[in-house]
């Protein structure tokens, strides 16, 4: 049986590499605590008083500015002093400082930034500094052990253990960082700090917790280090980073939809809709294409999809094995470059509440007049009422939803879909692909006797 590893070591040769980060924040708005005032409510008779006796000069009134101290970590990656941090660390910040274990203070310049990972690269003006070195987070393993070193709370070089509790992880609204989650304990002031394997080659950036009292609970997440070192190059070689764009809105696959998409289990990533133009629709991508593998990468979960993607160089060709209407298929598509507008439309929809009955629903044609505004291109129809008691009901239609397609066909009136519905077999899933609130969303139904 073999021993735990020992620690000592391993913390005693990368500590010189961390550094401790400080900064200020300036916080603006308006208030009157920020002057020592009590907080009012708005219209209670003492803010009128103070109203009344100040005038124009009613300290409620006036903007205020308060400056906060930032904490947070990070790493050496260079002798001449290029570090790593999270974004969330250093955004907006003034006055940066970057302080070593030696107690050496450097001033700190920033030299870019990426929202999308929350990754951040400064700089620092020294020579001949120790740095850690950047493993391989494609080779990571559950239950591996991990070191995190950081600086909680402002409690410098604190060092943390810990094993890795997942892989891939997706967070919300974090569609491009397949997370390594952890149970090494990390708290506020740890982001941008290294978490390390027992080679002391650094893993990840440690960047989040999931807590509901503000400290550590268990649950801390780190972003790949093979992520890190390519958001890296880039601000070093161009200032920012450039995303892959394929132009699709995926969403996940249950145990129902696969069935009606002729899975025997779920898997890979559903394709709800193909954005017009996008590299996508060139390629011939449609809605109702379930993506299994990408550049030969397999895709199990849909959120296996957007870091896949993303990484890939602009302009890159690649395969994309898909399956459509029972059949495999492989796609060559050029990667096209992410925007703002395409990372937006190309977000996960919520999926809701998935399934639908015999069928429980009253429906009606969308007068053409309509369709523009609810960004239709053609006919479709809409959920006038439902059955409470229905299918539809419980497994989560809505008035209000707007019927695309059933079974795979396009309805373009409440009369093909009554059809349809009636032609379909009983006791078997059936793909539904409906609109709300703009958003495309599949679910699948079976249909009673």
């Amino acid at each position: 049986m073999s021993s735990l590893p020992d620690f000592a070591q391993l913390v005693h040769k990368a500590a010189p590499a961390v550094v401790s980060i400080t900064g200020v924040r300036v916080v603006k708005g308006e208030s009157g605590s920020a002057r020592g005032m009590p907080d009012l409510p708005p219209g209670s008779p003492l803010g009128q008083f103070f109203k009344h006796f100040f005038g124009p000069n009613n300290p409620y009134n006036q903007p205020f500015e308060s400056k906060e101290r930032i904490l947070g970590s990070g790493f050496i990656i260079s002798p001449d002093g290029y570090i790593v941090t999270n974004r969330h660390v250093v955004v907006g910040d003034t006055e940066l400082k970057v302080r070593l274990l030696d107690r050496h203070e450097y001033s700190a310049k920033v030299i870019g930034m990426d929202k999308r990972t929350d990754l951040a690269l400064l700089k620092i003006d020294a020579k001949d500094l120790p740095t850690l070195p950047l493993g391989d987070s494609s080779n990571l393993q559950v239950g591996q052990w991990v070191l995190a070193i950081g600086n909680p709370f402002g409690f410098d070089y604190t060092a943390t253990q810990g094993i890795i509790s997942a892989l891939s992880r997706n967070l919300p609204d974090e569609n491009y960082v397949p997370f390594i989650q952890t149970d090494a304990a990390v708290n506020p002031g740890n982001s941008g700090g290294p978490l390390l394997n027992l080679k002391g080659q650094v893993v990840g950036v440690n960047s989040q917790i999931y807590t509901n009292s503000g400290g550590f609970m268990g649950l801390s997440f780190a972003i790949p280090i093979n992520i890190v070192k390519d958001v890296i190059n880039q601000i070093k070689a161009h200032g920012k980073v450039s995303y892959g764009w394929l132009g699709v809105m995926v969403q996940g696959m249950n145990q129902s939809l696969a069935q009606s998409f002729g899975l025997q289990q779920p898997t890979g990533a559903l394709v709800a809709r193909v954005e017009p133009g996008s590299p996508a629709a060139k390629a011939g991508f449609k809605s109702g294409d379930i993506i299994l593998k990408f550049d030969g990468h397999p895709v199990v979960r849909s959120g296996d999809l957007p870091p896949l993607v993303g990484s890939t160089p602009v302009g890159t060709v690649v395969p994309v094995e898909i399956l459509r209407n029972d059949k495999h298929m492989t796609l060559t598509v050029k990667i096209g470059k992410l925007s703002e507008q395409a990372m937006k439309a190309s977000s996960e929809p919520d999926q809701g509440d998935q399934g639908h009955g015999r069928l429980g629903v009253a429906v009606e044609t969308i007068p053409k007049d309509q369709l523009g505004p609810l960004g239709l291109k053609h006919d479709a129809v809409v959920i006038k009422s439902i059955n409470p008691n229905g299918a539809a009901a419980q497994n989560g239609l809505q008035v209000g939803d707007i019927i695309l397609e059933f079974n795979r066909h396009r309805i373009t009136s409440a009369a093909e879909l009554n059809r349809l519905v009636r032609e379909a077999p009983a006791g078997k899933p059936i793909p539904i692909l409906i609109l709300r609130d703009k958003t495309p969303l599949f679910a699948a139904i079976t249909l009673p006797k």
